[in-house]
């Protein structure tokens, strides 16, 4: 190292120690002596020979924390991540990442892409070495199905009116090369705070004539969201079940929780768990609406649900409200931030502590399913949706007898 990145490395050291003196929930992290943890791995710092070396001490001192969403991100692979929308556009299908592989999950009548085609390049980019540099920085991680789901969709964004080049893999295993127009995005744009405007996609459907599925992507949007909510719940009173698709929801606003959820309780003053940051308690409580959907109530959730979702499906499942279908969420339940260090890499942190109702710590451990299903390339290529149909069963097998609702 020359004496000028010798420099930027030990001010990224300074830099994550600093932040986590100043914005952790606790005031000694981890219950450890912050102060001497950096009297003890500076020095450290200052003797290594190597890039890697400092951030290997980073990284120790990071582990002391004995705790989920505290990363540090090394340059190359956050050039891997931080892939950038090229706008709000996108695709006639949907893609999610299964098994190390980019499958297409949902397709617009019309399109020539079919359910479990594999995505094998977008415009010139080999997706396999981008999932392996994702797979890298998160190898010991929950959070990698929700990296690897955000990079997917950067990947497939663009303007209304371009093009993505696709190499796709077929039924077939062949490669089908494709110009795949970019369309006008089906939801609409909403933004909250600091945050750019998002398009926020809400889907209200009947399964089956008579079970109910609300699908919506995140956790924005008050307005749009609760009125589907209030529509859907409403005709379908008296539904033989209802079903919540979170899965690639990575959250939003954390209090929308508890007003959905208010659709399916019917006892005042139930909470989902309570977030502490180190000034406050915020306490997710749930009160029941005067008409309220009593039946089966499943959820779906994936490796990318995460925050607010699993604050949602969480908190319904200690309160034996709902069954959860699908995979582990994302263990990602706590507000977070990934800043770009004086180095170049990536640090990522969290700064509240989320506690479920039934005592549970999501963060790192995520939301386990009673039901643990998972979309396969097999069943996908045969015009399933595994984790929808699980929750059918359920709803079908629970012995509940109602009319149609509409």
């Amino acid at each position: 190292m020359s004496p000028e990145e010798r420099k930027l490395h030990l001010d990224s050291f300074d830099h994550v120690w600093q932040t986590i003196h100043d914005k952790h929930w606790e005031t000694k992290p981890g219950g450890l002596d912050w102060d001497a943890v950096r009297a003890e791995l500076r020095p450290k710092a200052e003797q290594a020979a190597t890039p890697d070396e400092i951030r290997d001490v980073i990284r120790e001192m990071l582990r002391r924390l004995k705790q989920s969403h505290f990363h540090l991100i090394a340059v190359e692979v956050m050039g891997a991540l931080s892939v950038p929308y090229a706008g709000d556009g996108e695709p006639p299908f949907e893609a999610q990442i299964i098994n190390s592989e980019a499958l297409v999950t949902r397709v617009e009548p019309g399109t020539p892409v079919k359910l479990g085609w594999k995505i094998a390049s977008i415009n010139g980019v080999d997706f396999a070495q981008r999932i392996q540099a994702v797979d890298a920085a998160y190898a010991h991680s929950t959070e990698r199905g929700l990296r690897l789901h955000q990079m997917l969709r950067a990947r497939l964004s663009g303007q209304p009116g371009a093009t993505l080049a696709i190499d796709f893999i077929n039924e077939l295993n062949r490669k089908v090369a494709l110009k795949v127009p970019i369309a006008a995005p089906k939801g609409k744009l909403a933004s909250f705070g600091n945050l750019p405007p998002t398009v926020v996609r809400i889907e209200s459907s009947r399964i089956e004539v008579n079970i109910e599925s609300v699908r919506f992507n995140l956790f924005l949007d008050p307005v749009r969201l609760m009125q589907t909510f209030t529509e859907a719940v409403r005709d379908c009173l008296t539904c033989e079940g209802f079903i919540v698709d979170v899965r690639g929801n990575p959250g939003g606003i954390g209090i929308m929780a508890t007003g959905i959820a208010s659709w399916f309780v019917d006892q005042p003053n139930q909470r989902l768990g309570s977030m502490y940051t180190r000034d406050s308690t915020l306490n997710f409580v749930v009160n029941p609406r005067p008409q309220a959907f009593l039946g089966p109530l499943a959820v779906l959730i994936d490796e990318a649900s995460a925050s607010t979702s699993e604050i949602f499906a969480g908190g319904l499942q200690d309160l034996h409200r709902a069954r959860i279908f699908g995979t582990r969420s994302a263990a990602a339940a706590l507000p977070s931030v990934i800043e770009r260090l004086p180095n170049g890499d990536g640090f990522q942190y969290a700064v509240a502590n989320y506690i479920s109702e039934g005592g549970r710590t999501l963060e790192g451990n995520g939301v386990q399913p009673d039901e643990t299903v998972q979309m396969t390339r097999e069943t996908l290529l045969a015009g399933r949706d595994a984790v929808v149909d699980a929750a059918v069963r359920w709803i079908r097998s629970s012995g509940v007898k109602r009319s149609s609702g509409k």
